[in-house]
């Protein structure tokens, strides 16, 4: 198992090309218009792919499992299965020792809350297992010209992940990728309130898993060949949707799956008008803009306090031009020949 280190693993172009809608899901949701800490609408955070505790899932109507079923043709030797997704940490600004709601230093204003940390956890071939063993852990932050820190906390994650092959043709086999979470949480009691954020530490959020095999390819679950559409609709994917990504050959079949909670169609990209990071990857960059240019000073000062992220999020808005906004508004990528005008 490697948790946020895979330098010992070749990085193949496909994986590379897949990056950008991988990291795009996996934050999609994080920082809405962004997300501050007294907007009442926006404080449900951590909506997608969450992978709870299993002594707490039932209570929360939550799962504490992720499956993915796919099928993949060819060797399997070079499979490799990257299981990715974020932990909560809480974000604590100190001052002499004490811990404080929020506080200016320098010009800057901190203030206390969540962020994220990445997760990966790295098998290869089939048939393999490999636990999700995150200790517990702090990390301090000084602040320039005071008493002043912030401390980031996370708490310990444990869990599995397994990899399994089944035939079911001539060279095909069904892959299964599940991951299960059983990191030791307290259980709440039936209706208490915000029982979910409580828990959300405790989980494995926004969970991703990507699947390449340079050698073999997998087959499309959404447009499968005439031959293996019985197998691929009898895929069960739990939590989670595998689409193909990277190159398109046109054959229905790929060298890279990402099996994501937000569903996708295959090949999926991110348009190249898009500024940067939004978190919201399905809806319009330009509607995303245009509503975080609206917001208060007082909010964006709060949200500028709130997360590093966010702060990105308002400097890029703030710094696009007319041409910038104008790429946003709409582009036409083809023309196609209408139905019974080829003549």
């Amino acid at each position: 198992m490697t948790l946020t280190d895979h330098s010992d693993l070749s990085d193949p172009p496909d994986l590379a090309d897949v990056e950008k809608i991988t990291r795009t899901c996996l934050y999609e949701g994080y920082l809405l218009w962004p997300y501050r800490r007294s907007a009442l609408k926006n404080t449900k955070r951590w909506t997608f792919g969450g992978v709870f505790p299993a002594v707490c899932a039932d209570a929360l109507g939550e799962p504490a499992t992720m499956t993915t079923q796919v099928l993949h043709e060819g060797p399997p030797d070079d499979l490799t299965v990257r299981v990715r997704f974020l932990q909560v940490v809480d974000r604590t600004v100190m001052q002499d020792g004490r811990r404080v709601d929020e506080l200016t230093v320098a010009g800057e204003r901190y203030v206390s809350w969540q962020e994220v940390t990445e997760r990966e956890v790295v098998l290869t071939g089939v048939h393999r297992t490999a636990a999700v063993a995150v200790p517990e852990g702090t990390a301090t932050e000084e602040l320039p010209g005071a008493a002043a820190c912030l401390v980031r906390s996370w708490r310990q994650l444990t869990g599995r992940v397994e990899v399994a092959a089944e035939p079911v043709a001539d060279g095909v086999r069904r892959l299964t990728v599940r991951i299960a979470n059983s990191t030791p949480c307290p259980v709440p009691q039936p209706g208490t309130r915000h029982a979910r954020e409580a828990a959300a530490p405790y989980a494995f959020v926004s969970t991703h898993t990507v699947l390449h095999s340079d050698s073999g390819r997998f087959v499309s679950l959404l447009d499968p060949p005439l031959a293996l559409r019985d197998p691929a609709a009898a895929c069960r994917n739990e939590g989670t949707w595998p689409v193909l990504v990277g190159s398109d050959a046109g054959d229905g079949r790929g060298h890279t799956v990402l099996s994501s909670p937000v569903t996708l169609y295959d090949f999926p990209r991110v348009a190249p008008e898009s500024p940067g990071d939004l978190f919201d990857g399905t809806e319009i960059d330009q509607l995303l803009v245009l509503s975080v240019l609206s917001m208060t000073d007082e909010e964006r000062a709060e949200a500028r306090a709130s997360d590093p992220r966010a702060r990105e999020i308002l400097d890029r808005c703030a710094g696009l031009g007319t041409d910038d906004l104008m790429a946003l508004h709409g582009t036409i990528r083809e023309f196609r020949t209408a139905a019974g005008e080829a003549q």
